[in-house]
């Protein structure tokens, strides 16, 4: 991951919301989610500007929705590909899924 790459803000809004990391003055890179519940989140889409793919900056995105999973108690469930398979990657997070 680049030193340079800032931390991921969380964004809440009726229902849905994203966390994202702004990477130059017109780029952003995201995760969009959206509830199930109160208690369920359902992390729909990733997106990395490709002039910045490669970098980590994904795996940082999804790796602050697991420490704000495991620090308010919600589950998790990754319909966004790239997620499903960081979660099949990490067991130690199965604990997480909804």
């Amino acid at each position: 991951m680049s030193d340079l790459v800032g931390e991921a803000t969380r964004e809440d809004s009726a229902g849905r919301g994203r966390y994202f990391i702004r990477l130059a003055r017109q780029a952003e890179a995201e995760l969009t989610y959206r509830w199930s519940g109160e208690r369920t989140m359902i992390i729909n889409h990733t997106y990395v500007p490709r002039a910045f793919e490669g970098r980590g900056i994904a795996a940082k995105l999804v790796n602050s929705v697991i420490a704000d999973a495991r620090s308010e108690g919600f589950k998790i469930t990754p319909l966004c590909s790239y997620v499903s398979a960081l979660f099949s990657r990490h067991p130690e997070w199965s604990d997480l899924l909804a």
